[in-house]
């Protein structure tokens, strides 16, 4: 079963469970304080996400204070402000309808660090517009308890560097160096699972898109026998009709047919600057192109994802990566996908 995550399954049951945790507490007041959101939720992420979540608020609120007669930049009037912020830390009171958008973020937040680690440090690491601030980066790992490790070694790397900022690109090839350094694992996500069912009833299944195998029919139902083609990266039997052009994604596709037929049908022109040959798909992998192809294609396994890669790049010639590709792993996997097509395309570049 080919499966990916889906974003808005977690935003609904995050809503859910905020839904209930408010009904539990505003049942008996009109507002919350700071100290009762440390202990409001029995996860204890979702408390610190919405503190993260009032920190930022400040942090845009303090941003509009600009004026021609006076200088918020000294440094005595940042302290000032700092020392204003502490004190206002400890005063917080907000009604139900302001605090309800902040636990609801706070928890699609804290459960995709837990069920989907890859997509959030995607989501922590790029910034705004594609840009890793250090220090904004800095705040957001004091109130991330979950899977933190490396995000931590990577703040680590950037203060050891002296820098910044950088590009959001600069920021994926530095995690992607750090997630194989550490070789990570995500939390075990039982603990979990126990907690916010107790509030509201979790099934992590749930939170994935899932699509049915393809059923594979007798093959007289499906193919008619055909010439072969002149090809020689195919065995014969395998030959595939002659095609000019790849077909649109929607075009239907033969079900029971093998990666090697499927290549063969699709095999598309390309740009000479377009297709270069790379000798290892392990070193050619972008941490984008890592998160994708283990969320769409191997289930959320990294360990597989992994497996596969190595593999891959043992193997001598395309015949016997596709075999292997097609025995393994292609039954669950959606061929008309940008990710099949994606994932594919660096496996010919791999034996060009």
């Amino acid at each position: 079963m080919d499966e990916k995550i889906s974003l808005e399954a977690i935003a609904l049951y995050g809503d859910t469970y905020a839904e209930n945790v408010l009904k539990g507490f505003f049942s008996s007041r009109d507002r919350i304080s700071g100290p009762e959101i440390l202990n409001l939720c029995n996860v204890q992420q979702v408390n610190l996400f919405v503190v993260r979540e009032l920190f930022r608020a400040w942090k845009e609120e303090t941003k509009k204070l600009k004026s021609a007669y006076f200088d918020y930049e000294n440094p005595d009037v940042k302290e000032a402000l700092e020392n204003f912020m502490g004190v206002l830390s400890k005063n917080i009171s907000i009604d139900r309808a302001h605090f309800a958008p902040l636990l609801k973020k706070a928890s699609s937040h804290t459960l995709l660090a837990i069920f989907d680690p890859y997509d959030f440090f995607s989501m922590v690491v790029t910034g705004k517009n594609n840009k890793l601030e250090v220090e904004p980066f800095r705040e957001e790992i004091k109130y991330l308890k979950v899977n933190k490790a490396p995000l931590e070694r990577m703040l680590q790397k950037l203060d050891e560097k002296g820098a910044k900022e950088l590009s959001g690109n600069e920021a994926f090839a530095i995690l992607d160096q750090i997630l194989e350094e550490v070789n990570f694992t995500p939390e075990d996500v039982e603990e979990y699972i126990e907690k916010f069912s107790a509030v509201v009833p979790l099934d992590p299944a749930r939170f994935y898109v899932s699509k049915s195998p393809q059923v594979k029919p007798p093959v007289q139902e499906v193919r008619q026998p055909e010439p072969p083609r002149v090809n020689t990266t195919l065995p014969p039997k395998q030959q595939p009709p002659v095609q000019q052009n790849r077909p649109n994604h929607n075009t239907p596709v033969q079900q029971g047919s093998s990666l090697n037929d499927r290549m063969g049908r699709e095999a598309k022109p390309m740009l000479a600057g377009n297709f270069k040959k790379i000798m290892k798909i392990k070193d050619s992998l972008t941490i984008n192109q890592k998160f994708m192809f283990t969320k769409v294609l191997f289930h959320g396994d990294f360990e597989l994802f992994s497996k596969a890669i190595d593999r891959l790049d043992q193997l001598d010639n395309v015949q016997t990566a596709l075999q292997y590709i097609d025995e393994e792993y292609a039954s669950t996997w959606d061929r008309d996908s940008e990710e099949f097509h994606e994932f594919m395309e660096l496996v010919e570049k791999r034996f060009a």
